[in-house]
């Protein structure tokens, strides 16, 4: 009987290691371009036997896998926290709109105002991306946005597609700092549009972060605020 309890806690233990030796995070496109290599980098100093998986993807997307049970930890952009998930503010975001030298924007001596902004042709995320969310929400009561003259499926795409000088486009300023310096990009003022959100990291309700999960939750909130 002793030998068979023994039997049990080792191979409980060997299944606990092996599930802590995993970690399976899906982020929103800005935090797993712009911030998420720095926490891996530094949770790899930490657990050097962890293997992390990442998948990137819009925040709907996220919420929708962490749902289904397919990854531990999500990091979401946006208003609110998705439904049927818990979260917690790790930091803070400034959407900017930004032109490329050449748009006729770019010499303007007046701020935009939110009603040129809503029913300008604009560069922009999918649906279900919490810019998008942010963006809808500011300019509701400016009769919302106009159709997008470019609709494009990640930050990448639509920085790349505004820096051509296809039209302007609202970016996150994490994803914009060199090309704002560089010139390549200029951010174009807007009058009392409130383009801020905050940057969550969630999981599903009653179910709060154990193991590896834990300690890249606990590596967001250190160093300088984003």
């Amino acid at each position: 009987v002793v030998e068979a309890a023994e039997a049990f806690d080792a191979g409980a233990q060997a299944l606990r290691g092996r599930r802590d030796s995993r970690l399976r995070v899906a982020a929103s496109m800005t935090i797993a371009e712009y911030l998420l290599p720095r926490w891996l980098v530094a949770l790899r100093a930490e657990r050097p036997g962890t293997a992390v998986s990442l998948s990137a993807g819009n925040s709907a997307a996220v919420a929708q896998r962490l749902l289904a049970g397919e990854v531990d930890l999500g990091f979401v952009e946006g208003l609110s926290v998705p439904e049927g998930l818990d979260g917690t503010v790790i930091g803070h975001d400034r959407l900017l709109v930004v032109a490329a030298p050449s748009h006729p924007w770019a010499r303007r001596r007046t701020p935009l105002s939110p009603a040129e902004l809503a029913v300008a042709p604009l560069i922009l995320r999918e649906r279900g991306s919490g810019t998008r969310q942010v963006l809808d929400s500011a300019l509701s009561e400016s009769g919302g946005l106009a159709e997008p003259l470019l609709e494009l499926a990640s930050t990448t795409a639509v920085k790349a597609a505004a820096v051509s000088g296809a039209g302007p486009a609202v970016l996150s300023e994490l994803a914009v700092t060199e090309e704002l310096a560089s010139r390549r990009l200029v951010e174009i003022p807007v009058a009392e549009v409130p383009l801020q959100r905050d940057l969550r990291a969630v999981w599903p309700q009653s179910h709060r972060p154990t193991g590896p999960a834990r300690d890249l939750l606990s590596l967001t909130r250190r160093g300088p605020g984003v």
